[in-house]
């Protein structure tokens, strides 16, 4: 196997979802012109380069032109039946002039719009017009985000027109249609309000720049320095997939679109070492979903979490470490013990690439990737620190083999026109549930309503949170489930004292697991696809895999030193228990304790996973906090059970065992 072998081309559309419209050429270039446009737009505004001729855009004035341009996109990108998967229909032609028309009229009127309040009393043509824009932003949700996002988004958009004949506890006064019609399209807290804000004014930049990455090589070089470092280990591939999954995931922001495109390289090269193509699925599938909260790129969750909680994305970054640390660790342990039962060892050097040759070719993304991270550390240019690591890296990039001609560079502004329309026709969406709660005022309402039944148990309303999170995650996109909980569910957890950017995290973390958790765990059935195995067999290992995260985000909303929140001492103390403790986890889930051996199977067996795990679970649960246990208690409980499990497996187990192994691989 060649260094080649392991190279994958993120733009193969034999791998794109169908969802997406085949364009013409023609089509392509319309794409390609208005996504030229779009980040013209948002570099003149978030470099205030004043049009080049002196003349500032009010924010609003530009909000309505970049969204205009966005909406235009997605009716390109996303087919409305699937009977124009090929060609642009006539009635989309039509949804765009409208669309045109209709954002350029509220462009030119956006100062009076700003002055003469019209979200309140907009003249006649105003209220029609912005009346036609919903209906066109929900169609847009509707292609970009499925069903699910249209019925979830229609449902809590029109709720103030019939708020007043709900049951007591939800409901309000209700508001006639054209008057929420100008309150969605026309202010700024429904349509322009936080996740599109945040999406034009911070994200943009990381898609640009998460997509240059990878057509100018950054995949590639990431999944080959993955094999470089880590193929030769045993259950090699298994542990290049978290490790170069994780970066993909960081770049892409998608599980699904992740498992695609590190999938066909990782998973069979865990099949020809000998994992089952099960096991294979959950680990590609947990990887992936993994790399989302990875930082230093997250995904727009993370910029929108960053604007509710009114900081900087590197405070929401730095947060997450922690836990992508612990998700990963107990990953690569469970891999380790996996392939330590089973003797699966790594790939022969020969088959590998050579790391030095490897880092010779692609020097140059580590060293773009440490610019961004000092622009956004140090000199803190969270808004512009994308777009000048994306312009170095293309400079640089002309220089290498991976240099781009005219139709490859056509092709990477076209892929950035999808991306940005997917997430436009989402967040467009998305933000009419936020103009719904807030013209009413009930958002404030069922947070008192969820303490209230959680009869003010935090536990209680931890779970409820846990699974309303879980839920929505099943139907909605991780940022769309996020967005609609810290409106609702955010609210309540921290009236009951809760840490605000901790309850932010466990929000988000729980919308993730839905990818990874049968019956609806889409990116373990699409890694089951790659593998050709069954969707649910590979979704219950993808559960097990993944358990880690069923348990960090109650660690760290009990102690919030698990996001690097407390003083040096509480965080190093937190983070190094709740090393040990995952470990232990792992060693549970999959049957194997390093220094000990193979646990095997049947009744004892089992106790000794059991008292293993609940040791592990004991030693990670953060001292302190909320439960006020101290660290003294934990760590004997923890020690008690942990020696027990040990005392078993020597006098019940040893024997028939495979023998102890001290080796970490």
């Amino acid at each position: 196997m060649t260094q080649n072998e392991f190279s994958a081309d993120p733009t193969d559309e034999a791998r794109a979802p169908a969802r997406y419209r085949e364009l013409p050429k023609k089509w392509r270039i319309v794409m390609a012109t208005m996504t030229a446009l779009a980040i013209f737009l948002a570099t003149n505004q978030i470099f205030n380069l004043g049009s080049f001729v002196g003349y500032v855009m009010l924010d609003s004035r530009y909000m309505y032109l970049v969204t205009g341009v966005m909406l235009c996109m997605v009716f390109i990108t996303f087919p409305g039946t699937k009977h124009s998967l090929t060609h642009v229909p006539w009635y989309d032609v039509l949804i765009m002039i409208a669309i045109g028309l209709i954002f350029s009229y509220f462009a030119y009127y956006a100062e009076r719009i700003v002055l003469e309040a019209w979200e309140y009393a907009a003249p006649r043509e105003g209220v029609w017009l912005a009346m036609v824009t919903w209906a066109i932003v929900l169609e847009a949700g509707r292609r970009a985000g499925g069903w699910p996002v249209f019925l979830i988004v229609a449902l809590f958009s029109l709720y103030p027109t019939f708020a007043d004949s709900l049951p007591s506890v939800v409901a309000a006064l209700s508001i006639p249609i054209p008057d929420v019609a100008i309150f969605h399209v026309l202010g700024e807290e429904s349509l322009f309000g936080i996740p599109m804000r945040v999406f034009a004014q911070l994200v943009f930049g990381f898609l640009i720049f998460g997509v240059s990455l990878q057509f100018t090589g950054g995949g590639p070089f990431f999944i080959n320095l993955a094999f470089a470092l880590l193929g030769h280990l045993r259950g090699g591939p298994a542990k290049v997939s978290i490790f170069s999954s994780g970066l993909m995931g960081s770049m892409s922001g998608g599980p699904i679109s992740n498992v695609l495109t590190t999938g066909p390289l990782s998973i069979p090269a865990m099949r020809r070492i000998g994992f089952s193509k099960e096991y294979a699925s959950g680990v590609e599938a947990c990887a992936s979903t993994g790399g989302v909260f990875m930082p230093p790129i997250m995904g727009a969750t993370a910029f929108v979490m960053a604007s509710f909680l009114n900081v900087s994305y590197v405070t929401v970054a730095v947060a997450a470490i922690v836990p992508s640390i612990l998700y990963f660790f107990g990953l690569y342990m469970q891999i380790d013990a996996y392939a330590a039962r089973r003797g699966l060892r790594g790939l022969p050097e020969e088959d590998l690439p050579n790391l030095k040759t490897v880092f010779k070719d692609g020097w140059y993304f580590i060293a773009v990737f440490a610019a961004l991270i000092w622009m956004l550390v140090y000199l803190q240019r969270e808004a512009v620190a994308p777009f000048y690591a994306t312009a170095l890296l293309l400079v640089i990039n002309q220089f290498t083999k991976h240099r781009l001609d005219l139709p490859r560079l056509m092709q990477l502004v076209t892929s950035m026109g999808k991306l940005l329309a997917e997430l436009a026709g989402i967040l467009a969406a998305i933000g009419l549930i936020i103009g719904g709660l807030a013209v009413t005022g009930i958002a404030g309402t069922i947070a008192n309503d969820l303490v209230y039944l959680a009869g003010e148990n935090i536990l209680i309303l931890l779970l409820m949170g846990a699974l309303t999170s879980f839920i929505l995650g099943i139907g909605m996109t991780v940022t769309a489930a996020y967005i609609f909980l810290a409106i609702v569910l955010v609210p309540a957890l921290t009236n009951s004292g809760l840490d605000p950017l901790a309850s932010h995290m466990f929000v988000m973390y729980w919308g993730m697991l839905s990818f990874i958790t049968p019956p609806v765990a889409l990116a373990a059935f699409a890694a089951a696809s790659v593998a050709n195995v069954s969707p649910m067999r590979a979704g219950m290992e993808a559960m097990r895999l993944g358990a880690i995260i069923y348990f960090v985000p109650f660690f760290f909303v009990f102690n919030p030193a698990l996001l690097l929140q407390g003083t040096l001492l509480e965080n190093l103390q937190a983070l190094s228990t709740a090393l040990i403790g995952v470990a232990l986890v792992s060693a549970a889930l999959q049957g194997y304790l390093i220094g000990v051996g193979d646990f095997g199977s049947g009744l004892v067996a089992s106790i000794i996973r059991f008292l293993t795990g609940i040791s592990g679970l004991t030693l990670a649960l953060p001292a302190g906090g909320l439960f006020g246990f101290s660290q003294l208690l934990l760590l004997l409980i923890a020690a008690m059970l942990l020696l027990a499990a040990i005392f078993l497996y020597r006098f019940s187990v040893g024997p028939n065992g495979k023998g102890p192994d001290e080796t970490l691989s």
